[in-house]
C-alpha cells in the first residue's frame, strides 16, 4: 500500500498547476466586469484579450476563440448554434455531446486490425451537417479522429471529405489539447481542467464566426454570461507551461507502464500495435475481478482510478462507449480506466503496476 494516495484519474480532471493557481490569484485582483466601460473594466478587458491571444498562440490556432464554462457548454454552442441543421455524431462521443444534440444521427465505429473509422454517411450532399468526431476517446484512449496518433483516417482526410459536401467538422479535443498539436477542423473544443488548468473554464475554437448563429451577450455575442477572468488567466498559464515534454514522466516510461498492466490483464479493442501509441488513458480488463470490485479494492489500497468517464462511472450499466467499440458485456464488466497526467511520477506508476499484478 502506498504511503500517500496515488491519483490516476487525470482523464476526469488533473490537479491545478501551481502556475495556474498563481495566475488566478492575479486575476482575482482584477475584479471588475470586462464588459464595463470604466477604467477598472477596461483593465480587466485588456487582461482577458491578452489571455485569449496567448491561448490561441500556444494552441497554434489562428481562428476565433469563444471562452465557455467548459467542454460541455462549448459542445452545446457548436451543435446548437451552428448554421447547419443536420447533426451527426460518432457513437463513442462524450455524453455531453448526446445531451447537447439528443436527436443527432449516430455514426457507428468500424474497427478492424488495420484501422478504426467513424462511418459518417454524407451521401446526401443536399443536407450539409455539423459532424462531431472526438480526437481522443476519454474511456479507452483510442485516437478516434486519427490525426498523427493512430492507424486511422487522418483528421485531414475527414476534414476534406466533410468540407467537400459543404459540412463542418467539430472535434472534441478535451483529452488532447495541451498535450498534442490540434487537428485541422472547423470547430474545436478545449477543456482547461484536463491539462492542469482550473475547473469551470474551456473554449470553443471556431474558424469563422459566420459558422454560428449569435446568441447575444458576451464573447462577441456568441456566449451569454460574464467572462470568468481568473479562470481564463489560469487556463492560459497552464497551457504555457508546456505539453508532454514538461511532464514528470517520459513517454517511454508511460509505455512501459502500459505494457506492465497488460501483462496481467486484457487489452481492450483493438489489439494491433498502431492503436497502442497513446499511453495517457488505458482501458484494462482484469482477468477475473469486476470493475466495481476493482475500484473498491484499489481505492482502499490508496489508488484513485475509475470505470469509464466521470459522467457515467457511478452507474452500474455497461459503458455505452465500450459497447460501441464492440467490447463484450463480460469483458466490459471487468474493465477499469487508468489515466496519467502532468503530476504523475514514475514511482507512482511502478507502485500501481505492482499492486495490479498482485490483485487476485
Amino acid at each position: 500500500m502506498p504511503q500517500q494516495r496515488i491519483y490516476l484519474d487525470h482523464a476526469a480532471t488533473s490537479p491545478l498547476r501551481p502556475e495556474a493557481r498563481a495566475a488566478m490569484e492575479d486575476g482575482f485582483a482584477l475584479w471588475a466586469n470586462p464588459s464595463s466601460p470604466h477604467a477598472e473594466g477596461r483593465k480587466a478587458k485588456q487582461a482577458l484579450e491578452d489571455a485569449r491571444e496567448r491561448i490561441k498562440r500556444t494552441l497554434g490556432w489562428d481562428g476565433e476563440l469563444i471562452f465557455t464554462s467548459g467542454a460541455s457548454e462549448a459542445l452545446w454552442i457548436a451543435l446548437n448554434r451552428s448554421k447547419m441543421k443536420r447533426r451527426i455524431v460518432s457513437a463513442v462521443e462524450h455524453d455531453a455531446v448526446f445531451r447537447a444534440a439528443p436527436d443527432a444521427e449516430i455514426a457507428p465505429i468500424r474497427v478492424s486490425h488495420e484501422r478504426l473509422e467513424v462511418a459518417v454517411d454524407l451521401s446526401d450532399e443536399s443536407q450539409s451537417a455539423v459532424v462531431a468526431i472526438q480526437d481522443i476517446n476519454p474511456e479507452t484512449g483510442f485516437s478516434v479522429l486519427g490525426s498523427s496518433r493512430g492507424a486511422t483516417p487522418s483528421a485531414v482526410d475527414y476534414w476534406g471529405r466533410i468540407k467537400k459536401v459543404g459540412s463542418l467538422l467539430l472535434v472534441d479535443c478535451s483529452q488532447s489539447a495541451g498535450k498534442w498539436d490540434l487537428p485541422d477542423a472547423d470547430m474545436l473544443v478545449v477543456s482547461a481542467h484536463k491539462f492542469g488548468g482550473p475547473i469551470g473554464i474551456g473554449a470553443l475554437l471556431v474558424k469563422d464566426f459566420a459558422m454560428l448563429e449569435p446568441l447575444g451577450g458576451h464573447e462577441r455575442g456568441y456566449r451569454q454570461g460574464t467572462e470568468n477572468l481568473p479562470a481564463v488567466l489560469g487556463m492560459a498559464a497552464a497551457l504555457e507551461v508546456g505539453g508532454l515534454e514538461n511532464w514528470a514522466v517520459t513517454t517511454d516510461q508511460m509505455l512501459e507502464f502500459k505494457n506492465a498492466l497488460w501483462a496481467h490483464g486484457e487489452i481492450i479493442v483493438p489489439q494491433t500495435e498502431p492503436f497502442s501509441v497513446n499511453p495517457l488513458i488505458m482501458a484494462i480488463a482484469h482477468p477475473t475481478m469486476s470493475a466495481q470490485a476493482l475500484l473498491i479494492r484499489l481505492d482502499a489500497m490508496g489508488f484513485a482510478v475509475s470505470a469509464g468517464s466521470a459522467c457515467s462511472s457511478g452507474t452500474l450499466k455497461k459503458s455505452r462507449v465500450l459497447d460501441a467499440f464492440g467490447v463484450s458485456d463480460e469483458v466490459a464488466a471487468r474493465t477499469i480506466r487508468v489515466s496519467i497526467g502532468w503530476s504523475t511520477t514514475a514511482d507512482e506508476l511502478e507502485q500501481f503496476a505492482a499492486a495490479w499484478a498482485d490483485l487476485t
